[in-house]
């Protein structure tokens, strides 16, 4: 059964198309990387009370995460359609892989990806929404 993004009415509808768009373990680990990093930029920016550093925060966090989107999935960040639901997915998984379940992500994925195509606005690479 193919959902399209009407069906997508809860964070538990989206987590799995979230994960599907998250297939290749790289993406996910520059996720996790970019996360942190961002992570102990803000972490910097209160301890040393040096508010610009809080600029670079978003750029740590999204701008490798995007990267990986384009250049390693060639799909577009669910950013772009869910901003909230993709940040709340985001933080799902590295804490998924906080605790020893990549593997269980991929296949995951995998398994989304191959019963349930998803087609989320603006995302290519993704099945035509059926007719």
């Amino acid at each position: 059964m193919e959902a399209t993004p009407r069906d997508l009415a809860t964070f538990d509808d989206f987590f799995p198309v979230y994960v599907g768009e998250h297939s290749k373990a790289l993406t996910r680990w520059i996720h996790f990387a970019g996360t942190h990093c961002a992570a102990a930029l803000l972490a910097a920016a209160l301890l040393s009370r040096r508010p610009r550093l809080l600029a670079g925060v978003p750029l740590a966090g999204y701008g490798p995460a995007w990267f990986s989107h384009f250049a390693v999935e060639r799909n577009r960040p669910a950013t772009f359609g869910h901003p909230v639901w993709a940040l709340r997915g985001d933080l799902t998984m590295i804490g998924m892989m906080w605790r020893g379940r990549d593997a269980e992500l991929g296949t995951m994925a995998e398994r989304v990806k191959r019963e349930r195509p998803v087609v989320l606005p603006g995302v290519e690479g993704q099945p035509a929404p059926a007719a």
